[in-house]
């Protein structure tokens, strides 16, 4: 699942080179004291490179990057952004903290954003789109970009948990106008925390750096403290320590997803003995796979599963057990949801449909062998009781 379970000696040995190089963690400034090593700039260059994108910009975390991204369109108090029912409530927040207005959408069998429930939501206030990566796998790209082009809406890719995977030829998160990032300790690669973004265009590369540094425009021509600005910011700045994870992290993400695939083949190779409709996957996409999902034939099915699964050692992973944390049908703790959408029995039907009865199993690195066999017995022995 994460990439904690291969952290080890490379990640050591980069943090290590800072403190060899004068011990500066402060992303910029200091180039005696540090001579002239930035790890924060190496591994935006590095990470870029990877994901064949021009510009990317490293910051303190996954919300981070989306409220970032959400200041570089420079868009209006009140202004409409459409996201899906489910995705981590970070999507929402970051909206909210750009004081704009969420509008979350239904899912499709991808468990991503529908297209047809997009059509609905786009209004005149509606300024961008943010579509979620939910557990590795696109939704249905071509469909939602023609829809969202035709109006002149700007795509943020949230890519929390894509990172490495494909539509087509081209990695998530480079598909949209902006592509966010997450490499908190549960995602494929991982910094602790932190974040990144890709850019299309080097102006929205411009003002997110400003803006994500307080406003800095970083102008050569001007020492820093008499830097130019032409807007106030805030502080994201990205860490050199974890910068320098991330430069180690990176080097391993390639081998990450390819044993994701390998152990999710493993899963699945005996899972589809017991008919499971799973998670619908787009024919262009690549996953990458760090969970298998798939559905029952209802709710207590559902939770039954997780107990007798959880009985055998077996963990499950946001679905079910942490629904309320990832789908808007439950955040009414969040009252900008709540006056939108005026929460009713049968609000998000069409997703209650598909999440209510899914099942998402965790795909480690380090996977024992055992593993397949007990998510199989265990899943058997419920499906054949309830039949």
């Amino acid at each position: 699942m994460p990439g904690y379970e291969l952290i080890g000696k490379q990640e050591k040995e980069e943090v290590e080179k800072i403190f060899k190089n004068g011990g500066v963690l402060f992303r910029l400034g200091f180039e005696k004291l540090r001579k002239n090593k930035f790890k924060v700039l190496e591994f935006e260059k590095k990470f870029a490179n990877y994901m064949n994108s021009k510009y990317a910009l490293a910051v303190t975390s996954g919300t981070a990057a989306l409220r970032v991204a959400l200041a570089a369109l420079r868009l209006k108090p009140g202004d409409e952004v459409i996201t899906q029912s489910f995705t981590f409530v970070a999507t929402v927040e970051a909206i909210i903290e750009a004081k704009l207005k969420p509008v979350c959408c239904d899912i499709d069998n991808t468990l991503n954003l529908d297209p047809l429930s997009l059509k609905k939501k786009i209004t005149k206030k509606t300024k961008a789109v943010i579509l979620v990566h939910m557990l590795g796998v696109s939704g249905h790209i071509e469909k939602i970009k023609k829809i969202c082009d035709k109006k002149n809406i700007p795509i943020i890719e949230d890519t929390a948990w894509g990172c490495g995977g494909y539509y087509g030829k081209k990695r998530l998160g480079t598909i949209g106008r902006m592509g966010t990032f997450s490499f908190d300790y549960a995602k494929s690669m991982t910094t602790g925390e932190g974040g990144m973004i890709l850019f299309n265009k080097k102006s929205d590369w411009m003002k997110a750096s400003a803006w994500h540094d307080h406003g800095h425009e970083n102008n050569p021509k001007k020492p820093r403290w008499e830097d130019t600005r032409d807007r106030s910011g805030f502080n994201f700045r990205m860490t050199e320590l974890q910068a320098a994870v991330g430069l180690a992290q990176l080097k391993k993400l390639k081998k990450v997803i390819s044993i994701h695939r390998k152990n999710m083949k493993k899963i699945k190779k005996k899972l589809i003995k017991l008919n499971l409709e799973f998670r619908k996957v787009p024919e262009k996409n690549s996953e990458t796979a760090d969970a298998l999902m798939f559905m029952v034939k209802n709710k207590n099915i559902a939770k039954k599963c997780r107990r007798e699964l959880n009985k055998n050692g077996v963990q499950t992973k946001i679905l079910p057990e942490a629904s309320t944390w990832h789908f808007a049908k439950y955040w009414r703790h969040i009252p900008e949801i709540i006056k939108k959408t005026k929460i009713k029995k049968n609000y998000f039907k069409k997703s209650s449909f598909y999440l209510d009865r899914t099942i998402s199993i965790p795909v480690n690195i380090k996977m024992k062998k055992k593993i397949p066999n007990l998510i199989f017995s265990s899943l058997s022995k419920v499906i054949k009781q309830n039949d």
